[in-house]
């Protein structure tokens, strides 16, 4: 899954950003509102950690011009402030959840999660089954007939982006734009050999690699 930090306090925002990729998620980092703004409004997000306080325009106006442009990422908003009224103004700009500065990274990772289990409830079902193989993508978990697959947090991102789109063929640069962030500039090859992984993990024939085209999952009998 995709994650945006819209944090101007940089150090934080690295911070954020490390352990959430840690966790297997994809994660960009803008530090002014604008930015954030035109970023997600230009990419798909599965969510946005968005501070209050920010340069070039507030966490209050970015999620506002989200929500009226028809955007439901669910959004999880950051600030120094502890009053009822701050909090009650980014509930009702149209944010998920409201996390007040200073916070436990434990509890942030556990809203995150929280938020991403909600929209999958009203969405998709978090859960793919492709015949024996099930991933879950709210718990995070892999099976292959009955039996738990321990696959590494970025073998999961890389399986989730094919099993939701099991049977279609993903591109590596797809791949890339989903499970890496978008400053990423190491070798393209590294989907290669996390793809080689999970054909050890999981059985050879599972993901198939179309010649000049990318990897198609196909459903485990």
């Amino acid at each position: 899954m995709r994650l945006l930090i819209v944090e101007d306090e940089k150090r934080l925002a690295v911070s954020l950003a490390k352990g959430l990729t840690a966790e297997g998620y994809a994660v960009d980092v803008v530090h002014d509102g604008r930015e954030g703004l035109h970023r997600a409004s230009e990419s798909p997000y599965d969510l946005i950690v968005l501070d209050i306080m920010l340069p070039g325009m507030n966490g209050y106006r970015v999620c506002s011009a989200l929500r009226a442009a028809g955007n439901d990422v669910p959004i999880l908003m950051l600030t120094a402030k502890d009053g009822e009224y701050d909090e009650a103004e980014g509930l009702d700009t149209g944010a998920d959840d409201y996390l007040t500065k200073p916070f436990s990274y434990v509890v942030l990772v556990a809203r995150v999660r929280a938020l991403l289990r909600r929209r999958g409830r009203h969405g998709a079902s978090p859960v793919l089954d492709l015949g024996a193989l099930r991933v879950d993508t709210a718990t995070r978990r892999v099976a292959l007939d009955g039996e738990e697959i321990a696959l590494t947090a970025k073998e999961f991102a890389v399986l989730e982006h094919l099993a939701g789109r099991a049977g279609e063929v993903v591109s590596k640069a797809e791949i890339l734009e989903h499970v890496w962030d978008f400053a990423y500039e190491g070798d393209p090859n590294i989907v290669e050999v996390y793809v080689s992984a999970l054909r050890r993990k999981l059985g050879a024939g599972l993901i198939r690699t179309v010649r000049g085209a990318g990897y198609r999952l196909e459903a485990s009998r």
